[in-house]
């Protein structure tokens, strides 16, 4: 008997002690009956992912056909969102999750899942049977399962991420309003985030120094070794904002605003001055150099002084 409450007192400290270091959601929009069959089929569409309010991911979801695993039936993922992906919008503390699909074709039915789990840094091992054993580090796994949908779907969860940075400017005053003076203070951040990209790019390394965070490490030293953005500048790229006329503002009830195109990208370079460019690897380098500078869209802030600055 002391053994076994032993046993069982070192087994409640274990699960006291995890840590939890990510959340995980998987969503899959789908046709079929993955209670009878070990597969089912994607539907296509766009999902389009919000946390807090704040657009952070837009997919392209092609049709195509998943796996059915494990003894709950889950289905293989059209879209994948771990936390460490949400960047700077995720709050230490309560957060909620928001994913908007819209189906290729409007009128022919499909179900949807929404799953969620916990990643925590300790392993459970779970017994299945005689020398069946299985493992993960996962935990407080969930699903919403909606049946019958024709449209557009949304699904909402909220969640907790103790493990998320707490940031100063998440305890801002949420915006409710802009003026035409915060407009135009947000176009000139679009503006000055495109003047960075210009020999020696001194401006461009300082802003891939704030970009590295755990979920993106940048080799700093080694884009400024390899000389990829004089590369790119000898090239003929030039880095050009959209037009004032064609941005958009997001607010999103809280302290950041999203600015954005309304045609597409705020940003756009020369494909042709691009492809003069030498070597695959360089090319490559570059564009994910690029793709960071000079995002599709910018979250901003303002702080109690009035002054905007784009948030990483």
């Amino acid at each position: 008997m002391r053994s076994l409450i032993a046993a069982l007192l070192l087994f409640c400290s274990s699960l006291a002690s995890a840590v939890v270091l990510n959340i995980e959601f998987n969503f899959s929009p789908f046709v079929g009956d993955p209670l009878k069959s070990d597969h089912v089929e994607i539907v296509a569409g766009k999902a389009n992912v919000f946390i807090n309010n704040v657009p952070v991911a837009e997919q392209e979801i092609q049709k195509r056909e998943v796996p059915v695993l494990f003894d709950n039936r889950e289905i293989g993922s059209a879209v994948w969102v771990p936390a460490s992906s949400m960047g700077p919008a995720l709050r230490k503390g309560k957060n909620k999750i928001r994913i908007e699909f819209v189906p290729a074709n409007a009128k022919t039915p499909y179900d949807a899942q929404l799953r969620w789990a916990l990643v925590t840094d300790q392993v459970t091992r779970t017994e299945k049977g005689p020398g069946q054993m299985s493992a993960t580090n996962q935990s407080d796994e969930g699903v919403d399962n909606r049946k019958k949908n024709v449209g557009k779907i949304v699904l909402e969860r909220e969640f907790v991420a103790d493990f998320a940075a707490d940031r100063p400017w998440h305890h801002y005053t949420p915006i409710t309003a802009l003026t035409d003076a915060d407009r135009q203070d947000l176009a000139a951040l679009v503006a000055a985030r495109a003047e960075t990209f210009k020999p020696e790019f001194a401006s461009a390394y300082q802003l891939l120094k704030d970009a590295s965070t755990p979920g993106l490490q940048l080799d700093l030293a080694g884009i400024q070794k390899s000389k990829i953005l004089n590369k790119g500048y000898a090239a003929g790229i030039r880095v050009v904002p959209v037009s004032t006329d064609k941005l958009d503002f997001v607010i999103t009830g809280n302290p950041e605003v999203v600015v954005r195109s309304k045609t597409g990208n705020l940003y756009t370079s020369d494909a042709k001055a691009f492809a003069r460019i030498k070597g695959d690897e360089v090319q490559m380098g570059l564009a994910m150099v690029l793709g960071v500078l000079y995002p599709p869209q910018h979250v901003a802030v303002r702080d109690s002084a009035g002054k905007w600055a784009v948030v990483q």
